[in-house]
């Protein structure tokens, strides 16, 4: 399958513009259309990678981003956001529209992908093995997940891990990472090489951009992995690298109320989430250093071994 580095931009703009361009992430397929050409820009740079289709058949989301279709549009400089025909948010300063695409598909998958457990959390592989990655904002886990995804762990997600229901495997999206204010500093000296679609300035996060995710990834984004670890990592500055044991009680608790769909799902959705906690060791992990994290998590991945052995 053509990938979408293979167009030029000014043939994805015309794909984009007549509503026929659509991405492959994973398992979903999301019809695009919009005029914007920063639009155009920022998916011709983040999803390079990534397998398109010219006017498929079927789509999972078919979403349109460009101008408000009212008064709006002749008093400020605006994007609204439309997936399936409905208008889930209010418009956002039109300088925002690379990043509205971005929440906009998050809020997509979340809302409507019930055939997962689907937890606000990152997740990558290492080995056949999974690791989950929940956290609340401010907690260092897209900047931790970058650095693993840039550093030999593969990339699934970086915000919506996607749990097979019967299986409890975790499914892959390799959608670009969204980092914010200092991360983006930060990842930007860890790894200079990168590739960064736009900067957003003034949202509701403060600075924020989107790190495009490594090739390996998404070439391998159809290759689910069987979640062997939970960690909550927590950013401190200063701290030394810290990684204890945490009870499965607590963390049952945090999926359950950090699972979009728990509660749509109903018992299934408790009898997935229990599995999936049983069968994974489960940690908080402190840090402020990234090449220290980087030596605990490739530890847990070589079966959590001492030198000595």
């Amino acid at each position: 399958m053509d990938r979408v580095g293979d167009l030029s931009l000014s043939g994805l703009a015309a794909l984009l513009a007549d509503g026929r361009f659509a991405v492959h992430t994973g398992s979903l397929v999301s019809r695009i259309q919009s005029t914007l050409p920063d639009v155009a820009r920022s998916i011709h740079v983040l999803y390079a990678h990534h397998p398109y289709s010219a006017a498929p058949e079927f789509a999972d989301f078919h979403v349109e981003l460009g101008r408000p279709r009212n008064l709006r549009r002749w008093f400020s400089r605006q994007a609204e956001f439309v997936v399936d025909g409905e208008r889930p948010f209010e418009p956002l300063p039109r300088d925002q529209a690379p990043a509205f695409l971005e929440w906009g598909l998050n809020w997509s998958i979340a809302a409507s992908c019930h055939q997962w457990l689907t937890i606000h959390a990152a997740s990558l592989e290492r080995n056949g093995q999974a690791v989950i990655l929940p956290a609340p904002p401010g907690s260092g886990k897209s900047t931790l997940c970058a650095a693993l995804a840039l550093r030999g762990w593969r990339l699934l997600t970086d915000e919506m891990s996607l749990i097979d229901l019967q299986t409890t495997a975790a499914y892959a999206l390799a959608r670009p990472i969204n980092l914010k204010n200092a991360s983006i500093d930060l990842i930007r000296s860890f790894a200079p090489a990168s590739v960064w679609g736009p900067e957003t300035y003034d949202t509701a996060k403060g600075r924020v951009t989107h790190l495009r995710p490594p090739a390996d990834s998404v070439d391998r984004m159809l290759e689910s992995a069987q979640p062997r670890w939970i960690v909550f990592p927590r950013y401190a500055t200063g701290a030394e690298p810290l990684l204890t044991p945490r009870g499965k009680a607590t963390t049952f608790i945090h999926f359950a109320r950090n699972a979009f769909n728990y509660s749509q799902l109903g018992a299934l959705g408790f009898e997935v989430a229990g599995r999936l906690v049983s069968q994974c060791d489960c940690y908080d992990f402190t840090y402020s250093r990234l090449d220290d994290a980087l030596e605990v998590f490739d530890w847990l991945a070589d079966g959590g071994k001492s030198d000595e052995n």
